[in-house]
């Protein structure tokens, strides 16, 4: 279960569940395509209600900022569990994502990368 908002210039995606089984995202990224083709290209993805993650939820997140990227744009993972947090640094993938605990630290970093 997932939600996109918009705020200004930025999409925030809201994951409401944990990220653990491989669900069909066609349609998360279908919008997520959408937002990019009427020039939104920065996403905050909200994980706070996320506790557990695996590969498959691992592998979503991957494909969304690459998704983004891809398309000159950015994303930022928010407000993490402390089990999510340890995973991230474990696999060695915080170095990848750009991780923050509030919105206006996101709001800064991508506005700062445009």
């Amino acid at each position: 279960m997932y939600q996109i908002k918009r705020h200004q210039n930025i999409i925030v995606l809201y994951f409401h569940q944990n990220l653990i089984t491989e669900i069909n995202n066609i349609n998360l990224f279908i919008e997520l395509e959408n937002e990019i083709e009427e020039n939104y290209k920065l996403c905050v993805v909200n994980i706070a209600e996320v506790q557990l993650l695996n590969s498959n939820g691992l592998n979503l997140l991957i494909r969304i900022l690459t998704l983004f990227r891809n398309n000159g744009g950015e994303m930022i993972l928010m407000n993490p569990s402390e089990s999510v947090d340890k995973l991230l640094i474990i696999t060695k993938l915080k170095a990848i994502f750009q991780v923050v605990n509030s919105y206006e630290d996101a709001k800064k970093i991508l506005n700062a990368s445009k």
